[in-house]
């Protein structure tokens, strides 16, 4: 295991400060805000520190409400909503400086067999030949108002080995493409066999790239370029199979619509071998700067 995946890992552990309340550090990200992956996952681990061991999260729906601090705690209370016979719901709140930043629901389920169909999973290459964030980043650099974005990506992103199919959204400015992305991605180390930590890593990488499919249908390059601005709104996955977040899984994403100042971004994460594994949707502030 790398040591940025160690202290991602360390990250998610949160401290029990008393029955349902947990809290929660920041780790330095790509812009001087915490990043929305980290506090939807780290709420997560909260409900699932509460849940029994025989349930695992089927569905999460959650909002941001607050640009968090980087340098202040995040604690999170935990609302036990329901225990049922199969389905057990609870409600999570994240606040800092004594207001909510982010809210989130979650649902876990006993196994149980049933019926059985999916989407078939798309052409992608294999990840294996694509270029590591390493190799692809620095060849944009000067896409980025700032030339320091490249490393802040590598230090935030170390963690995860997330390889791009096709060139991201700065990798092709003012080229208006299809809305759709492809991204192949893994932990960046062998993973324990809790199946809420590869559901919480799985949750953590989903907000990286959401939005790009948004940015391609109108050739902008993203907030590192300076053609727009914007900010996580809403986040709802659905986990219909087990899978492992330290093997390769495709993250197949595209945007429906854009409108009013805000863009929606829909994607199937699928495990290498073809099972549709989660299913994400995220709303997001997509804005133009004003001159």
């Amino acid at each position: 295991m790398n040591q940025a995946l160690d202290d991602l890992l360390d990250l998610l552990d949160l401290e029990q400060i008393e029955q349902n309340i947990f809290r929660g550090r920041s780790r330095s990200a790509v812009v001087p805000r915490v990043f929305g992956g980290q506090v939807a996952a780290q709420a997560l681990v909260a409900a699932g520190r509460t849940v029994p061991d025989d349930r695992t999260a089927h569905s999460l729906h959650s909002y941001f409400l607050r640009m968090g601090d980087p340098g202040a705690p995040i604690v999170y209370t935990v609302d036990r909503i329901r225990d049922g016979r199969s389905f057990t719901t609870r409600r999570v709140v994240a606040v800092q400086h004594g207001q909510p930043i982010f809210h989130l629901s979650a649902s876990f389920q006993t196994h149980e067999e049933g019926l059985e169909h999916q989407a078939e999973m798309p052409t992608a290459p294999d990840p294996e030949t694509l270029p590591t964030a390493a190799e692809m980043l620095p060849r944009y650099a000067d896409r980025f108002i700032d030339p320091g974005v490249v490393d802040r990506f590598l230090e935030a992103r170390a963690a995860v080995d997330l390889r791009y199919v096709d060139a991201p959204p700065y990798g092709t400015v003012g080229e208006a493409r299809e809305p759709r992305s492809q991204v192949w991605f893994r932990a960046n180390g062998k993973l324990a066999d809790d199946p809420l930590l590869h559901v919480c890593l799985a949750t953590y990488v989903s907000d990286m790239t959401l939005l790009d499919s948004v940015l391609l249908a109108h050739g902008r390059g993203g907030w590192a370029v300076g053609d727009v601005v914007g900010a996580s709104l809403d986040h709802a996955m659905w986990f219909h199979r087990p899978f492992r977040a330290d093997d390769w899984l495709l993250y197949d994403q595209e945007s429906p619509s854009a409108s009013g100042g805000r863009g929606l971004g829909q994607a199937r994460i699928y495990t290498q071998d073809g099972q549709l594994a989660i299913t994400v949707i995220q709303e997001g502030v997509v804005r133009v700067p004003r001159a």
